[in-house]
Protein backbone atom coordinates (compact mmCIF):
# COMPACT_ATOMS: atom_id res chain seq x y z
CA UNK A 1 0.00 0.00 0.00
CA UNK A 2 1.40 3.25 -0.94
CA UNK A 3 0.01 5.14 2.82
CA UNK A 4 0.94 4.23 5.98
CA UNK A 5 -2.20 3.16 8.55
CA UNK A 6 -2.59 4.40 12.19
CA UNK A 7 -5.22 5.54 14.90
CA UNK A 8 -5.68 7.94 17.33
CA UNK A 9 -5.06 6.04 20.90
CA UNK A 10 -7.51 8.52 22.63
CA UNK A 11 -9.87 5.86 20.98
CA UNK A 12 -8.76 3.65 23.93
CA UNK A 13 -9.07 5.98 27.09
CA UNK A 14 -12.13 8.56 26.66
CA UNK A 15 -15.94 6.99 26.93
CA UNK A 16 -14.33 3.72 27.34
CA UNK A 17 -15.61 0.73 30.20
CA UNK A 18 -11.90 1.04 31.42
CA UNK A 19 -9.01 2.62 29.66
CA UNK A 20 -6.58 0.29 27.92
CA UNK A 21 -3.19 0.06 28.68
CA UNK A 22 -0.66 1.80 26.38
CA UNK A 23 1.29 -1.13 25.95
CA UNK A 24 -1.48 -3.31 25.27
CA UNK A 25 -2.78 -0.95 22.59
CA UNK A 26 0.44 -0.77 20.91
CA UNK A 27 0.93 -5.29 21.15
CA UNK A 28 -3.22 -5.13 19.83
CA UNK A 29 -2.91 -2.84 16.88
CA UNK A 30 0.19 -4.57 15.65
CA UNK A 31 -1.23 -7.73 15.87
CA UNK A 32 -4.21 -6.22 13.71
CA UNK A 33 -1.38 -4.84 10.99
CA UNK A 34 -1.37 -1.06 11.61
CA UNK A 35 2.01 0.58 10.39
CA UNK A 36 1.93 2.89 13.85
CA UNK A 37 -0.56 5.02 16.14
CA UNK A 38 -1.08 8.16 16.97
CA UNK A 39 -0.25 9.22 20.52
CA UNK A 40 -2.90 10.85 22.89
CA UNK A 41 -1.04 12.67 25.78
CA UNK A 42 -3.68 12.04 28.06
CA UNK A 43 -4.33 10.03 31.69
CA UNK A 44 -2.67 7.04 31.72
CA UNK A 45 -0.88 7.11 27.83
CA UNK A 46 2.75 8.50 27.40
CA UNK A 47 2.50 12.21 28.20
CA UNK A 48 5.69 14.49 29.38
CA UNK A 49 3.99 14.84 32.89
CA UNK A 50 4.07 11.08 33.41
CA UNK A 51 7.03 10.39 31.65
CA UNK A 52 9.88 12.89 32.48
CA UNK A 53 12.99 11.42 31.98
CA UNK A 54 15.34 10.64 28.74
CA UNK A 55 14.91 6.87 29.49
CA UNK A 56 11.44 6.66 30.33
CA UNK A 57 10.54 8.57 27.15
CA UNK A 58 13.16 6.40 25.16
CA UNK A 59 11.23 3.34 26.33
CA UNK A 60 8.12 4.66 25.07
CA UNK A 61 9.54 5.62 21.71
CA UNK A 62 10.65 2.03 21.91
CA UNK A 63 7.05 0.35 22.31
CA UNK A 64 6.65 0.98 18.66
CA UNK A 65 9.91 0.99 17.24
CA UNK A 66 10.58 -2.38 18.50
CA UNK A 67 7.53 -3.64 16.41
CA UNK A 68 8.42 -1.68 12.99
CA UNK A 69 5.74 0.83 13.30
CA UNK A 70 6.00 4.27 13.54
CA UNK A 71 4.31 7.53 15.52
CA UNK A 72 2.55 9.94 12.96
CA UNK A 73 1.31 12.65 15.24
CA UNK A 74 1.36 13.70 18.84
CA UNK A 75 -2.03 15.04 20.52
CA UNK A 76 -1.03 17.09 23.48
CA UNK A 77 -3.32 17.77 26.07
CA UNK A 78 -3.95 21.61 26.09
CA UNK A 79 -7.35 21.02 27.57
CA UNK A 80 -6.96 22.92 31.08
CA UNK A 81 -5.41 25.89 29.15
CA UNK A 82 -7.68 29.01 27.85
CA UNK A 83 -5.82 29.96 25.06
CA UNK A 84 -8.45 33.02 24.50
CA UNK A 85 -10.09 34.39 27.36
CA UNK A 86 -6.40 34.51 29.39
CA UNK A 87 -5.15 37.84 29.89
CA UNK A 88 -1.80 36.69 28.63
CA UNK A 89 -0.69 33.41 27.22
CA UNK A 90 2.23 32.27 29.18
CA UNK A 91 0.05 29.65 30.66
CA UNK A 92 -0.68 28.24 27.17
CA UNK A 93 3.07 28.42 25.64
CA UNK A 94 4.24 27.04 29.09
CA UNK A 95 2.13 23.77 28.49
CA UNK A 96 3.46 24.12 24.51
CA UNK A 97 6.69 24.21 25.10
CA UNK A 98 6.83 21.02 27.47
CA UNK A 99 4.85 19.58 25.00
CA UNK A 100 6.72 20.25 22.49
CA UNK A 101 9.46 19.14 23.76
CA UNK A 102 8.37 15.36 24.67
CA UNK A 103 7.45 15.15 20.67
CA UNK A 104 10.80 15.53 19.94
CA UNK A 105 12.37 13.13 22.24
CA UNK A 106 9.40 10.85 21.54
CA UNK A 107 10.62 11.46 17.51
CA UNK A 108 7.38 12.28 16.88
CA UNK A 109 7.20 14.96 13.47
CA UNK A 110 3.64 16.88 14.31
CA UNK A 111 1.98 18.17 17.04
CA UNK A 112 -1.71 18.60 17.60
CA UNK A 113 -3.76 22.13 18.60
CA UNK A 114 -6.71 23.51 19.29
CA UNK A 115 -8.24 26.21 20.28
CA UNK A 116 -9.43 25.09 23.90
CA UNK A 117 -12.53 26.75 24.48
CA UNK A 118 -15.89 27.02 24.03
CA UNK A 119 -17.62 28.32 20.60
CA UNK A 120 -19.65 30.52 23.06
CA UNK A 121 -16.49 32.56 23.75
CA UNK A 122 -17.11 34.28 20.84
CA UNK A 123 -21.16 34.57 20.66
CA UNK A 124 -24.23 32.67 21.27
CA UNK A 125 -24.66 29.24 19.84
CA UNK A 126 -28.22 29.34 18.78
CA UNK A 127 -30.52 26.36 20.31
CA UNK A 128 -27.97 25.99 22.74
CA UNK A 129 -27.48 27.48 26.80
CA UNK A 130 -24.98 28.97 27.41
CA UNK A 131 -21.61 26.65 29.08
CA UNK A 132 -21.19 26.68 33.26
CA UNK A 133 -17.66 27.04 32.31
CA UNK A 134 -17.81 30.00 29.56
CA UNK A 135 -17.75 32.75 32.15
CA UNK A 136 -16.39 35.71 29.55
CA UNK A 137 -16.84 36.20 25.79
CA UNK A 138 -14.24 38.04 24.27
CA UNK A 139 -15.02 39.93 20.90
CA UNK A 140 -13.72 38.70 17.30
CA UNK A 141 -11.19 40.08 16.38
CA UNK A 142 -9.47 40.42 19.70
CA UNK A 143 -9.79 36.23 20.32
CA UNK A 144 -8.88 35.92 16.39
CA UNK A 145 -5.45 38.19 17.35
CA UNK A 146 -4.84 36.37 20.47
CA UNK A 147 -5.07 33.17 18.74
CA UNK A 148 -2.45 34.08 15.87
CA UNK A 149 -0.23 35.78 17.30
CA UNK A 150 0.10 32.72 20.47
CA UNK A 151 -0.05 30.03 17.48
CA UNK A 152 2.55 31.77 15.65
CA UNK A 153 4.68 32.00 18.09
CA UNK A 154 4.40 28.19 18.52
CA UNK A 155 4.67 27.96 15.32
CA UNK A 156 8.05 29.19 15.05
CA UNK A 157 9.34 27.09 18.23
CA UNK A 158 7.57 24.22 16.05
CA UNK A 159 9.46 24.84 13.05
CA UNK A 160 13.11 24.82 15.04
CA UNK A 161 12.60 21.68 16.37
CA UNK A 162 11.73 20.36 13.06
CA UNK A 163 8.38 19.33 14.30
CA UNK A 164 4.98 20.20 11.94
CA UNK A 165 1.98 22.42 13.85
CA UNK A 166 -1.33 21.14 13.29
CA UNK A 167 -4.59 22.91 14.37
CA UNK A 168 -7.56 20.66 14.62
CA UNK A 169 -10.58 23.02 13.82
CA UNK A 170 -13.86 20.95 14.99
CA UNK A 171 -17.69 22.51 16.36
CA UNK A 172 -16.33 21.81 19.85
CA UNK A 173 -13.83 24.13 20.05
CA UNK A 174 -13.91 28.21 19.35
CA UNK A 175 -13.47 29.46 15.21
CA UNK A 176 -15.29 26.59 14.02
CA UNK A 177 -16.61 28.16 10.43
CA UNK A 178 -14.94 27.27 7.32
CA UNK A 179 -14.24 31.71 6.91
CA UNK A 180 -13.13 31.03 10.96
CA UNK A 181 -10.23 28.27 9.51
CA UNK A 182 -8.75 30.42 6.46
CA UNK A 183 -8.73 33.79 8.74
CA UNK A 184 -6.70 31.62 11.50
CA UNK A 185 -4.72 30.21 8.60
CA UNK A 186 -4.16 34.00 7.19
CA UNK A 187 -3.21 35.44 10.60
CA UNK A 188 -0.73 33.25 12.08
CA UNK A 189 0.61 33.20 8.29
CA UNK A 190 3.91 30.60 8.72
CA UNK A 191 4.93 27.90 6.21
CA UNK A 192 4.90 25.11 9.30
CA UNK A 193 1.30 26.03 10.16
CA UNK A 194 -1.35 23.13 8.93
CA UNK A 195 -4.38 21.97 9.29
CA UNK A 196 -5.75 18.62 10.73
CA UNK A 197 -8.30 17.47 8.79
CA UNK A 198 -10.60 15.39 10.23
CA UNK A 199 -13.75 14.10 7.66
CA UNK A 200 -16.10 13.91 10.36
CA UNK A 201 -15.29 17.44 11.65
CA UNK A 202 -15.25 18.58 8.03
CA UNK A 203 -18.87 17.42 7.53
CA UNK A 204 -19.61 19.25 10.97
CA UNK A 205 -18.22 22.49 9.70
CA UNK A 206 -18.82 22.70 6.63
CA UNK A 207 -21.94 20.72 5.95
CA UNK A 208 -24.18 21.14 9.27
CA UNK A 209 -22.58 24.09 10.59
CA UNK A 210 -22.72 22.31 13.78
CA UNK A 211 -22.28 24.49 17.22
CA UNK A 212 -21.45 27.84 15.07
CA UNK A 213 -21.87 31.23 17.04
CA UNK A 214 -24.19 33.64 15.47
CA UNK A 215 -25.06 32.89 11.52
CA UNK A 216 -24.69 29.65 10.53
CA UNK A 217 -21.60 29.13 7.49
CA UNK A 218 -21.77 26.17 5.44
CA UNK A 219 -20.17 25.39 2.03
CA UNK A 220 -22.58 24.26 -1.29
CA UNK A 221 -19.70 21.69 -1.74
CA UNK A 222 -19.72 20.33 1.57
CA UNK A 223 -16.20 18.38 2.74
CA UNK A 224 -15.18 18.76 -1.02
CA UNK A 225 -15.15 22.53 -1.26
CA UNK A 226 -13.49 22.38 2.51
CA UNK A 227 -10.70 20.38 1.03
CA UNK A 228 -10.21 22.21 -2.03
CA UNK A 229 -9.86 25.38 0.14
CA UNK A 230 -7.36 24.23 1.95
CA UNK A 231 -4.97 22.67 -0.68
CA UNK A 232 -1.28 22.92 0.62
CA UNK A 233 -2.27 23.68 4.33
CA UNK A 234 -3.50 20.30 5.08
CA UNK A 235 -0.69 18.84 7.32
CA UNK A 236 -2.64 15.95 8.87
CA UNK A 237 -5.44 13.69 7.60
CA UNK A 238 -8.16 11.90 10.24
CA UNK A 239 -10.58 9.49 8.54
CA UNK A 240 -13.68 8.38 9.93
CA UNK A 241 -17.67 8.41 9.39
CA UNK A 242 -20.09 10.90 10.20
CA UNK A 243 -23.68 11.11 11.12
CA UNK A 244 -23.63 14.95 11.37
CA UNK A 245 -24.53 14.93 15.01
CA UNK A 246 -23.10 16.09 18.28
CA UNK A 247 -22.03 13.93 21.25
CA UNK A 248 -22.03 14.16 24.79
CA UNK A 249 -18.38 16.61 24.79
CA UNK A 250 -20.55 18.58 22.41
CA UNK A 251 -18.29 17.94 19.53
CA UNK A 252 -18.67 15.80 16.44
CA UNK A 253 -19.78 11.76 16.74
CA UNK A 254 -17.19 9.96 15.34
CA UNK A 255 -18.88 7.01 14.27
CA UNK A 256 -17.48 3.63 12.41
CA UNK A 257 -16.92 3.59 9.17
CA UNK A 258 -20.24 2.14 7.76
CA UNK A 259 -22.07 3.61 10.49
CA UNK A 260 -22.81 7.34 9.18
CA UNK A 261 -23.53 8.56 6.44
CA UNK A 262 -20.52 9.96 4.66
CA UNK A 263 -19.35 9.29 0.43
CA UNK A 264 -16.39 8.81 0.75
CA UNK A 265 -16.10 9.06 -3.17
CA UNK A 266 -17.51 12.94 -3.28
CA UNK A 267 -14.48 14.26 -0.86
CA UNK A 268 -11.28 12.06 -0.77
CA UNK A 269 -10.25 12.83 -4.81
CA UNK A 270 -9.85 16.20 -3.55
CA UNK A 271 -8.44 15.55 0.05
CA UNK A 272 -5.56 13.57 -2.09
CA UNK A 273 -5.20 16.44 -4.73
CA UNK A 274 -5.09 19.19 -1.40
CA UNK A 275 -1.47 17.75 -0.82
CA UNK A 276 -0.44 15.85 2.19
CA UNK A 277 3.27 16.57 3.37
CA UNK A 278 2.99 13.05 4.49
CA UNK A 279 2.20 9.08 3.77
CA UNK A 280 0.05 8.84 7.33
CA UNK A 281 -3.65 7.83 7.06
CA UNK A 282 -4.91 7.78 10.55
CA UNK A 283 -8.12 6.89 11.79
CA UNK A 284 -10.04 9.33 14.74
CA UNK A 285 -12.77 7.13 17.16
CA UNK A 286 -12.78 9.78 19.46
CA UNK A 287 -14.98 9.09 22.18
CA UNK A 288 -16.54 6.44 20.74
CA UNK A 289 -17.92 3.30 23.07
CA UNK A 290 -16.18 0.50 23.34
CA UNK A 291 -13.59 1.63 20.45
CA UNK A 292 -11.68 -1.55 20.75
CA UNK A 293 -14.47 -3.72 18.86
CA UNK A 294 -14.96 -1.19 15.84
CA UNK A 295 -10.82 -1.05 15.39
CA UNK A 296 -10.80 -3.99 13.35
CA UNK A 297 -14.05 -3.24 11.17
CA UNK A 298 -12.31 0.62 10.50
CA UNK A 299 -8.87 -0.66 9.63
CA UNK A 300 -10.58 -2.83 6.78
CA UNK A 301 -11.95 0.41 5.73
CA UNK A 302 -9.39 2.07 6.00
CA UNK A 303 -7.30 -0.05 3.78
CA UNK A 304 -10.20 0.12 1.24
CA UNK A 305 -10.13 3.84 0.83
CA UNK A 306 -6.47 3.33 0.50
CA UNK A 307 -6.88 1.00 -2.28
CA UNK A 308 -8.98 3.56 -4.20
CA UNK A 309 -7.60 6.75 -3.23
CA UNK A 310 -4.49 6.64 -2.33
Amino acid sequence: MSKRTSIGTWAFLFNQKEPIGFEDVVVGLHELGFDGLELGGFGIHPNPDLMKTPDERAAVRDMWESRGMGCSGFAADFWGERLITAPDNSAYMSAFRKNLQFCGDLGIAGIRVDTTEDPWVLGDVPGETRPEQVTQQVDYDTALQRVCSTWRQCTEEAAAAGIRLVWEFEPGFAFNKPSDIQRVIDGVNHDNFYIMFDTCHADNVAVHGQRQPGQKETLPGGIRELAERLRGKIGRLHLIDSNGTINEHKTSTHPPFGEGNLNFAEFMPAIVAAGLPDDWWTIDLCFWPNAWDATAKCKAALDELIKQYG
